[in-house]
């Protein structure tokens, strides 16, 4: 029985014409792939972008490298990447990353991808590449995933220490403790970038005492 063509391209997500490339022996690659996201052994990301099933590749689908190459440059932050650290305890049903590029949302069958924008030189600070079955993705650092949270958590009003503490302790149930292992360095970088300064200063003072 013949190889499955599809398995030699890995659980990496590809473009139309390199999964085309595949099947240049027939008359219409492009109904082909079709036929394949129908079967269920492609998965469409987006116009264009697809990544082979787990079944097929034999190998489980990243979605944070998925969402890595959806809407780029891009790196996986916020609440998503605050849950895979185990900081907060809630469930977060949206990938969420940060871009240089304007504001979108993307869904497809894997779920709900949303980015938010920053500037380029608050983009580049605290990103580290993260290694899982052989493939590696971009995330933001514990230390970059809380920065980005608070800079878009619209419900800090305040500029006191005091309510930062308790929108850390009741409002996203942070694991304080593990403030104690921050890079404070991290935070201060971003802080000098200029968005939501005292908030973020105030952070790390809450850090410093603790």
């Amino acid at each position: 029985m013949k190889e499955n063509p599809l398995i030699q391209l890995g659980n990496v997500p590809i473009q139309t014409g390199t999964i085309a490339a595949c099947f240049d022996y027939l008359s219409s690659p492009s109904e082909k792939i079709r036929n394949l996201e129908k079967d269920g052994q492609l998965i469409r990301l987006k116009r264009g972008l697809y990544v082979v099933s787990d079944e097929v590749s034999q190998k489980p689908i990243n979605v944070r490298l998925c969402a890595n190459h959806i809407y780029g440059p891009s790196y996986v932050s916020l609440q998503w990447a605050l849950r895979w650290y185990g900081l907060i305890p809630e469930r977060v049903f949206s990938m969420t990353s940060i871009t240089t590029k304007r504001t979108r949302m993307f869904e497809n069958s894997l779920g709900r991808f949303t980015y938010y924008q920053v500037k380029p030189d608050y983009f580049s600070i605290g990103i580290r590449s993260v290694e899982e079955n052989g493939v590696y993705c971009l995330m933001a650092s514990p230390e970059k995933a809380l920065c980005d949270t608070i800079l878009y958590d619209s419900y800090l009003p305040s500029q006191s220490v005091k309510r930062l503490e308790q929108y850390l302790e009741e409002d996203i149930r942070f694991d304080v403790d593990a403030l104690r292992d921050f890079d404070v360095s991290i935070i201060e970088a971003c802080a000098k970038t200029g968005r939501k300064e005292q908030i973020l200063n105030n952070l790390i003072k809450i850090i410093k005492k603790i």
